[in-house]
């Protein structure tokens, strides 16, 4: 039983955790990271077959954060499940601390890939799938990607070889907020159709409400439902969802805000949880 409730209070929390963080350590990508916070929590709090206390549990699923620098909406996740100290979150990007600006595997438990570099995810996450293949397991990897992500070449020979393997231990989601570093993802270098790109390489297509966790679950169960293909869910997101003042602003992909600014966030999201 999928408590709906509950993971809308856990994303809240997540979210408060990303604006904080990112302000203390003074630089950061909020806007990213608080579009993914629906998908992270509905992965890491209902769907991933994972324990924190064997964070290299075999058979564990796997979770590849291809946009790394959405890493807070990671470390906030991991950490809110128990993978390490909570005050941790507070060191974010400092000197010597295992939360850096990506993620880094040899540094913290949870982090099953070093990420950072655009495009690159989908070729890891398909490795996976096949080791798991050959060595007889039944895990799950899930990946996530942003949509100006897809503006790489390696994502798309990436998404052939999973279909030519007929990889459908795979499920990637794509946070489609239409924004990126240096505006609209369609006056930059539009990516769409993205339902019918990813059809015609061979994929199972799901486009969803990515804050809907009604709609994230429906999807997650069809994914699994899908035999010989691998599935990919377009989630239709909000850049900066939850905090009124970066909703849909691209300044807010890789800028930290204000101690005002958090404050004010911070004020926003409590209003969610008391609904």
């Amino acid at each position: 039983m999928r408590d709906i409730n509950f993971l809308v209070e856990q994303a809240t929390k997540i979210r408060k955790d990303i604006v904080q963080m990112i302000c203390k350590s003074k630089s950061g990508h909020p806007g990213g990271s608080l579009s993914a916070a629906d998908i992270v929590t509905a992965l890491y709090f209902s769907e991933m077959n994972i324990d924190p206390k064997k964070p290299k549990m075999e058979g564990r699923d796997r979770f590849v954060l291809s946009k790394g620098h959405a890493a807070p909406v990671l470390y906030s996740a991991l950490a809110e499940r128990g993978y390490f100290d909570r005050a941790l979150l507070d060191t974010l990007r400092a000197y010597g601390s295992p939360l850096q600006g990506h993620p880094d595997m040899k540094r913290l438990p949870g982090i099953e890939i070093s990420t950072g570099s655009l495009g690159q995810g989908l070729s890891v996450a398909n490795g996976m799938a096949l080791s798991a293949r050959m060595s007889g397991e039944d895990y799950r990897t899930y990946i996530l990607m942003g949509d100006g992500e897809l503006q790489e070449g390696q994502v798309w020979e990436a998404a052939m070889t999973a279909a030519h393997y007929k990889l459908d231990s795979v499920c990637a989601f794509i946070d489609c907020n239409n924004l990126q570093i240096d505006g609209n993802v369609d006056k930059i270098m539009g990516v769409e159709p993205l339902d019918k790109k990813w059809e015609a390489f061979g994929w199972n297509v799901i486009k969803i409400d990515g804050h809907n966790f009604e709609e994230i679950f429906h999807a997650l169960d069809a994914a699994k439902a899908t035999k010989g293909k691998p599935t990919v869910i377009i989630a239709n997101t909000v850049k900066g969802k939850g905090v009124s003042f970066m909703e849909n602003v691209c300044g807010f992909h890789g800028v930290a805000p204000t101690a005002e600014e958090t404050l004010k966030a911070v004020a926003e999201l409590e209003k969610v949880s008391e609904i």
